[in-house]
């Protein structure tokens, strides 16, 4: 268990790093969304290779994964939907949007975002003994984009720095714990059961690239994008295959 929270709270503490990086290099729009750009890239290949594959592998062709993928897709959908309404629809903006809104919604937004990510690490610690080199290191690289842009943008709108690192460090926190309990609300399940939490998070993590991460980073990115995200799909893909 105390290795779960370790390496849950290694992949979660580059947010902390990406919020330092922000408020010390003032980075520019563009190359913000560029950066977000790769973490989506890097993302996709994670869902891909590390979870729906694995997902499938376990799985005996009694739906579990498809079950899983649509039913983690409506739960982000109706968690996203609902922290929008209450003022957390522009937590990864850079343009200093969240001025208007909720700091609790913006809070919950991102730990919303994080936690699939983070319980799956626990999971496949438990599972195979030690956490995939490739996911940890999807994780890790992907939370750094979003960490920069949201900092960005509450700085801008007016969030003191302390306010923002102290978020990050909860947040980081929230996440090693959510890596603890992949680890340990599992133990006893079936194949098909890790098939289905694997494609849950899957189904999370696509809906949350496309419904926040992608459209910032095309806004501010432009087309170029495509070329960025394909090359942290790339990078993912080969640390993968390294592993």
């Amino acid at each position: 268990m105390l290795e779960a929270l370790g390496w849950g709270l290694l992949a979660s503490s580059s947010l902390v790093i990406g919020a330092l990086l922000a408020i010390w290099l003032h980075l520019s729009l563009r190359l913000i969304a560029l950066i977000m750009a790769f973490g989506a890239g890097v993302l996709i290949s994670a869902v891909a290779f590390d979870l729906i594959e694995e997902a499938a592998e376990k799985s005996s062709g009694d739906g579990w994964v498809a079950m899983g993928l649509f039913l983690g897709c409506g739960v982000f959908f109706g968690g996203d939907r609902l922290i929008s309404g209450l003022g957390g629809a522009d937590r990864k903006d850079a343009d200093g949007d969240q001025e208007g809104g909720s700091p609790l919604a913006i809070v919950l937004g991102t730990v919303l975002d994080g936690i699939p990510e983070s319980m799956v690490i626990g999971l496949t610690i438990f599972e195979g003994g030690a956490v995939g080199a490739a996911y940890l290191a999807a994780v890790f690289i992907s939370n750094l984009p979003e960490a920069i842009s949201s900092t960005t943008g509450l700085a801008s709108s007016g969030w003191k720095n302390s306010r923002i690192l102290g978020m990050w460090v909860g947040i980081a926190g929230v996440s090693g714990l959510a890596s603890v309990a992949g680890y340990g609300l599992f133990q006893d399940s079936s194949p098909g059961t890790v098939a289905f939490v694997l494609a849950f998070a899957a189904g999370a993590i696509l809906t949350m690239l496309a419904n926040t991460m992608m459209p910032e980073a095309y806004e501010r990115g432009g087309k170029l994008v495509g070329v960025v995200t394909t090359l942290g799909f790339s990078v993912a893909f080969a640390i993968h295959s390294i592993g």
